[in-house]
C-alpha cells in the first residue's frame, strides 16, 4: 500500500530516492516534481511513487507536459501499471500531469483542471493539440449502495459531511452514457461506432446537434435498447441527466430547461430536498421494484464543476447490476426499449 507522506516528507524522500540528481539528464535537482498534480488527489499525493526529482529546464518540460508523465515514471523505474494515480482516473487511460486525457492520435481531451488559469499557462506549448471532447467522469457510489464493486470507489461517509444546500435526487437509468456536442457524439470512449442501438441516436443528433451551442455538451442515456432491464413506454429514447458549459454543470432546472429547447425530456427527477433532510439510508423506500429500477443519483440542485462532480455526485445502485449490465449484454438477443409513439 502506497504510503502518504508530509510535504516535507515528500521533497526529502524523493530527493534521497534519486541521489539529489535530475532522473532525466542527471544534473543537480532543483524540484521534487508531482508527476501527477496534487491537485487532483483527494489528499494532495504526497506519496513516493508520484514524485521525481527534476532540474529546471526539465521541471519546466514536465509542467508543460512536453516531458511526460511516462517518461518520467520509466526514468525513476516506476513499474507504469502499479503507478500512483487519483482513484477517480481510470487505469487504463493515459493522463498528462494535469489529467487530461492523451489519446492514441496524440490528441488531449479536456480534463477537470483545463481551464485553470495556471494551467493554462503551463500548457501554453500543447493548447493545439486538444479537442472540446471530454470523457465523462467517474460517479463515485454512496457508501449505502448495495451494488459497489472493488474498482467501484466509493464516496465515505467523511466526504458526505461536507455536503449541504439543495439537492436532486434523479433515477439512474440503464442505458449508455451519451454525450453531444454540436458537431460530435460519444460514449464514455470517444470511438463512437456505428451499432444497431447506436444508429438512431446518431440520426437524432444529426437533427437537433446544431442547436447545441459550441461550448455546451449535452449528457444522457441512451435507451434505444435493453441492457438488463426492459423499459415501457418511455417518453423518449435519449433522456438527458447533465448539461455542462466548459467544465461546469449548469443547476438541475436550466438542465430542464435546455433538454426541453431541445425536444428531449430529463431522467425522472425522484425527489427535490435540502441535503440536510435527506434520509438516505431508508431512500430506497422511492426505487421499491429493483426489477424495474437500477438505482439513483444524487446531485446539487445548482451548479458544479468538473472538478468537483467527484464529491459532490454520487450514485446507489442496485445488486449485481455490474454483472446485468456490463456483461456483453450486445451478445445477447436484441430487444428494443418501448418507447411512446410519435418520438422520432
Amino acid at each position: 500500500m502506497l504510503e502518504l507522506l508530509t510535504r516535507d516528507q515528500f521533497r526529502e524522500g524523493v530527493f534521497a530516492r534519486d541521489g539529489h540528481k535530475c532522473v532525466i539528464c542527471k544534473g543537480e535537482a532543483q524540484d521534487a516534481h508531482h508527476i501527477i498534480e496534487r491537485r487532483l488527489w483527494p489528499n494532495g499525493g504526497y506519496y513516493l511513487d508520484n514524485g521525481a526529482s527534476l532540474c529546471g529546464v526539465h521541471h519546466l518540460a514536465a509542467e508543460a507536459t512536453t516531458l511526460s508523465v511516462a517518461e518520467i515514471r520509466l526514468a525513476i523505474g516506476c513499474d507504469i501499471h502499479d503507478a500512483a494515480l487519483p482513484p477517480h482516473l481510470y487505469r487504463d487511460t493515459d493522463y498528462d500531469k494535469w489529467g487530461n486525457v492523451i489519446l492514441g492520435s496524440g490528441q488531449r481531451l479536456i480534463g477537470e483542471l483545463f481551464y485553470d488559469s495556471s494551467v493554462q499557462k503551463a500548457l501554453a506549448p500543447v493548447l493545439h493539440l486538444f479537442t472540446n471532447r471530454v470523457k465523462y467522469p467517474r460517479t463515485y457510489h454512496l457508501p449505502w449502495s448495495p451494488g459497489c464493486t472493488d474498482d467501484d470507489r466509493m464516496l465515505s461517509d467523511e466526504t458526505l459531511e461536507t455536503w449541504k444546500g439543495d439537492i436532486v435526487i434523479t433515477e439512474k437509468m440503464d442505458g449508455e452514457n451519451t454525450t453531444m456536442y454540436s458537431d460530435f457524439i460519444h460514449a464514455r470512449s470517444l470511438e463512437f461506432e456505428s451499432r444497431f442501438d447506436r444508429d438512431r441516436i446518431k440520426a437524432l443528433h444529426g437533427r437537433i446537434g446544431w442547436q447545441i451551442d459550441a461550448d455546451m455538451r449535452v449528457c444522457g442515456e441512451n435507451l434505444t435498447a435493453k441492457h438488463s432491464l426492459k423499459y415501457d413506454g418511455l417518453p423518449h429514447y435519449f433522456m438527458v441527466f447533465g448539461v455542462w458549459v466548459r467544465d461546469v454543470s449548469l443547476p438541475w432546472d436550466d438542465v430542464v430547461t435546455y433538454a426541453a429547447l431541445l425536444g428531449l425530456p430529463t431522467v425522472p427527477v425522484l425527489l427535490k430536498t435540502k441535503w440536510e433532510n435527506f434520509l438516505p439510508r431508508t431512500f430506497k423506500q422511492y426505487l421499491p421494484n429493483f426489477d424495474e429500477h437500477e438505482g439513483y443519483v444524487v446531485r446539487p440542485a445548482g451548479s458544479y464543476t468538473l472538478q468537483e462532480h467527484r464529491t459532490r455526485v454520487g450514485k446507489y445502485v442496485r445488486r449485481g447490476h455490474v454483472a446485468d449490465s456490463h456483461g456483453h449484454w450486445t451478445r445477447h438477443k436484441l430487444e428494443w426499449n418501448g418507447i411512446v409513439e410519435g418520438v422520432e
